[in-house]
């Protein structure tokens, strides 16, 4: 595919789902395959959706390099093309990125979100002969991660405007490093599409953006497929107050509940657990979220008016 078919793909609610664990912590690969047809069934699908697998808040880093490959087959038979599979890459090297993302490929991957090298601490220039070369090597497309927390892990404005030669980039996940304004990189939605990662979709739509990323689009699929519905229709207005209505009480919960212990897929465990679809614990050594959290998770959920599963013994 060129960069414009797989742009077509990479729109819509941009979904990273956790990865299932059983009771020894070992990949639930059964769960994953049963989960995924239940999200296309509930309408994640091409043209709203993407479903990213293997990336931080899934888990991704904490799997071993015989796990991620298994779990990302296992999804893309699940969902059978009716929606497009991104898998996250993080922190490798430019020779081990492009082997594993040959990998992605091979099993069926329409895309990759590739995280910087950050532990070869590169400068701007190796960011590019990185992203340069990965692209060069294959025939899916990339979403640039960019990971300004992490150390050497930001990529500037201009670093991206040179990457508007590299055929398989296709998209950039935005959250602007400090000191740069988010609008800096809307010059270029032309060439990519702009991935909201900051909470704010509907100023990233309004700007030419095509997508955001979420926390509850695999949680409560109607939800993230109305917004996606309204920003497409360019009801802004209603699409900000439903957004607001959710992300500002979950997000205020998810700050408070990370200082418990680490691991980015607490929560989302921690909210599939409230649907009924319960993907096991975090690898050690996080810890999974306390009983009085989930409470207050569930009673939350309620709140929306969202499905809740009644919490087992």
């Amino acid at each position: 595919m060129d960069r414009t078919e797989i742009k077509q793909q990479i729109v819509g609610a941009v979904t990273t789902v956790a990865t299932p664990f059983d009771d020894e912590f070992e990949v639930d690969y059964s769960r994953m395959a049963e989960t995924a047809e239940w999200w296309v069934d509930q309408g994640l699908v091409t043209s709203k959706a993407v479903i990213k697998v293997a990336a931080a808040m899934g888990e991704g880093p904490q799997l071993r390099d015989t796990e991620w490959p298994r779990l990302l087959e296992t999804l893309v038979k699940a969902v059978d093309g009716k929606v497009p599979v991104v898998c996250g890459l993080h922190y490798k090297d430019t020779i081990r990125t492009i082997e594993d993302a040959k990998i992605a490929q091979d099993l069926g991957a329409v895309g990759l979100q590739i995280s910087p090298p950050i532990f070869n601490d590169p400068n701007q220039d190796d960011m590019l002969r990185y992203y340069e070369a990965v692209s060069d090597a294959i025939d899916i497309g990339i979403i640039v991660y960019n990971t300004h927390w992490q150390y050497c892990g930001s990529i500037l404005p201009e670093t991206f405007e040179k990457m508007a030669d590299f055929e398989k980039v296709v998209a950039i996940k935005w959250n602007p490093p400090p000191g740069i304004d988010y609008e800096s990189i809307y010059g270029l939605s032309d060439t990519f599409n702009i991935i909201d990662n900051s909470d704010q979709p509907v100023r990233c739509h309004k700007l030419g953006g095509r997508g955001f990323i979420n926390l509850t689009a695999d949680i409560h699929p109607p939800f993230d497929l109305r917004i996606w519905e309204l920003l497409e229709s360019g009801q802004y207005d209603l699409a900000q107050a439903e957004w607001d209505s959710v992300y500002v009480p979950l997000r205020a919960f998810y700050l408070r509940t990370v200082g418990g212990s680490g691991g980015q897929g607490r929560v989302k465990k921690g909210l599939m657990d409230a649907i009924g679809r319960s993907f096991g614990k975090s690898r050690p050594p996080s810890l999974p979220m306390a009983s009085e959290e989930m409470d207050e998770l569930r009673d939350m959920l309620r709140g929306f008016g969202w499905p809740v599963a009644e919490p087992t013994s």
